[in-house]
């Protein structure tokens, strides 16, 4: 094999390289009818439609094996449910192309997704899509974590947007990709290297570090302090902003 025909080989599994081929295509496809969708402020309804030929048509699903309108849960119902291999795995709540998504949408399908004991929601309007991981533990508080958006009328390039919708395509959710793509995220979050800052092993590393460079030998708990008031709290803000 040349050096020219090992340079243009895809990298990753077929079935992976399949899925961002199916999603660069449709980005393309889907660029004006979308836009259209919002030059005419469309309903809920013909937003559903596009939803759902982009879930087809991009992301893998098959309308009636895998997609489910209107999903009972306990007397309301969820826009989608989401089933691969007969499995529910993520309930899709879908708002008029115009409205932006909120606190209060995220609620509402978050409440289906607890009912139903999944981990997964995606809320949409066409053109935003975000996905977030549910964690609700027995007797715990529920907790709600943004793992993923893409607006697909955004300035990022094609290839960003492929990346970030890949983990959302059938073929990824099986192998449940996205799961991998949160703990990456949740580890390094601001939350999670806050804690990291003030064990006792980091904190001893860096008085010795302090005591290296300027001979004054600090206590740990003046240094916890500094980072907890000052650093740490302005980096979480920061985040929160």
């Amino acid at each position: 094999m040349s050096d020219a025909t090992t340079a243009t080989k895809p990298a990753g599994p077929k079935w992976e390289n399949d899925a961002k081929d199916a999603i660069k295509t449709a980005l393309r496809r889907f660029q004006r009818p979308l836009s259209d969708l919002v030059d005419r402020d469309a309903n809920e309804g013909d937003t559903r439609l596009l939803v759902t030929d982009f879930l087809c048509d991009a992301l893998g699903y098959d309308k009636y094996e895998d997609l489910t309108t209107e999903f009972a849960v306990r007397g309301e119902f969820a826009d989608y449910g989401v089933r691969i291999d007969k499995q529910l795995v993520a309930f899709i709540e879908v708002k008029r192309v115009a409205q932006k998504l909120n606190a209060r949408h995220l609620r509402q399908v978050e409440t289906y997704a607890v009912k139903e004991g999944l981990e997964w929601v995606i809320l949409t309007n066409g053109q935003i899509w975000q996905a977030y991981h549910i964690s609700a533990g027995t007797g715990q508080q529920v907790s709600t974590t943004l793992a993923l958006e893409v607006d697909l009328l955004g300035d990022e390039s094609p290839s960003k947007k492929t990346a970030t919708l890949f983990h959302l395509h059938r073929s990824a959710l099986k192998r449940n990709t996205i799961d991998e793509l949160w703990k990456r995220q949740t580890a390094t979050a601001p939350a999670a290297l806050a804690s990291v800052l003030t064990a006792d092993t980091v904190l001893d590393a860096i008085r010795k570090e302090i005591r290296r460079g300027s001979g004054f030998n600090a206590d740990p708990a003046d240094i916890a302090t500094t980072l907890t008031r000052s650093v740490i709290r302005g980096e979480l803000l920061s985040a929160s902003t």
